[in-house]
């Protein structure tokens, strides 16, 4: 069986194509088969989330290295579309409010589909269409996104942090 376990940016030979929705992108073990239909399994770093188009490489049982493409597949999602930018930046907010994670995308966003989250979109006057795309949700801005270094974080991160409450005395 060919395990696949490191990321590469790049490969003169590409030996195949294994086509995961999200989900199966997110872990880090895995058995899936090969759009030729040769079963593989992916270990990788805890956190890893593998995009449409990464490169991954492993060996076989031969021991021969063989590098991957990661291509996303098309999921049950809704696309949201609003009139104006301020409106699709207010559904942004709210569905940020509640934890969903959302593709952004050029004047739409993208979350899987959820009926709850329909009609809250829908009564913020967003366009709400189902279609099956692939998803590419935001990493978060900790998650190390797909335009920073790895080792980079896009804001400090505290390591205590006091929260001051109405009718705390001011202890400074």
């Amino acid at each position: 069986m060919l395990i696949l376990n490191t990321k590469v940016e790049h490969a003169d030979l590409v030996y195949g194509e294994l086509i995961l929705p999200y989900e199966l992108r997110e872990k880090s073990r895995l058995r899936a088969a090969l759009t030729t239909g040769e079963e593989v399994g992916v270990f990788t770093v805890r956190g890893t989330v593998l995009r449409h188009g990464d490169l991954i490489k492993g060996s076989d049982d031969s021991g021969q290295e063989r590098v991957i493409k990661i291509l996303a597949a098309a999921e049950a999602t809704y696309r949201i579309e609003c009139a104006s930018p301020q409106a699709l930046l207010r559904c942004a907010f709210h569905l940020g409010n509640r934890h969903t994670q959302a593709h952004v995308g050029d004047g739409f966003l993208r979350i899987r589909k959820d009926t709850v989250l329909r009609e809250m979109l829908e009564g913020l006057q967003a366009t709400v269409i189902e279609e099956l795309a692939a998803f590419e949700p935001e990493s978060g801005a900790y998650g190390g996104g797909h335009h920073h270094h790895h080792d980079s974080l896009l804001a400090p991160v505290p390591l205590r942090q006091k929260i001051h409450r109405p009718g705390d005395q001011n202890d400074d």
